[in-house]
């Protein structure tokens, strides 16, 4: 359990920077440059990502139970789970969906782990869902207090909101039917 919250709490650490400390943020951007800032920022997310994964692995063979979720709520989590990489995909492709949800990667972050808090009730899965929809939320209010940052990737265009339906439902059903359980050894139907 040590090795897995370590790495949750280094990982959340490091991506919540810009929400406690903006300024010193700002200043080592630009002592540091972009390159060797986002080098460090990645080094760092990574080896604390692979961390808390090993460490999740860990628990998983020994769990301590917090609450039996009802069977029922898979419906619930699949259908929440939906949207999750059509408002990834629409980061990088701007139209209508990106302008609504303003903040897509923070939306997808907070529906994906609250549809794996509804279906999951040990307390490793507790920690790493809902310490992810914590600091999404967080972050989010801290997005709004900051001034917006406008990154251009090129026209909006409704083919960009067409892609990123098509291609998240698709990358949707490959996680489900397959993927998903490939790479965390759970089949979610």
């Amino acid at each position: 359990m040590i090795l897995f919250v370590s790495g949750l709490l280094i990982f959340l650490a490091v991506h919540s920077i810009s929400i406690v400390a903006r300024p010193w943020r700002d200043e080592k951007l630009a002592s540091l440059g972009e390159p060797v800032w986002k080098g460090l920022y990645t080094v760092i997310s990574l080896a604390a990502f692979a961390l808390m994964c090993h460490g999740y692995g860990m628990t998983r063979l020994e769990p301590v139970v917090l609450y039996q979720p009802p069977g029922a709520l898979r419906h619930l989590a699949l259908a929440l789970f939906l949207p999750v990489f059509p408002l990834v995909l629409c980061v990088y492709l701007p139209g209508r969906l990106k302008a609504t949800a303003k903040h897509p990667l923070l939306v997808a972050t907070k529906l994906w782990a609250l549809a794996h808090l509804l279906v999951n009730g040990a307390l490793a899965d507790v920690l790493l869902f809902g310490g992810f929809l914590a600091w999404a939320v967080v972050d989010r209010i801290a997005v709004k207090k900051r001034p917006e940052t406008v990154i251009v990737l090129g026209p909006q265009a409704m083919r960009n909101d067409l892609i990123a339906i098509a291609g998240g439902v698709l990358v949707y059903a490959i996680f489900v039917f397959w993927l998903h359980r490939a790479l965390i050894g759970v089949a979610p139907l």
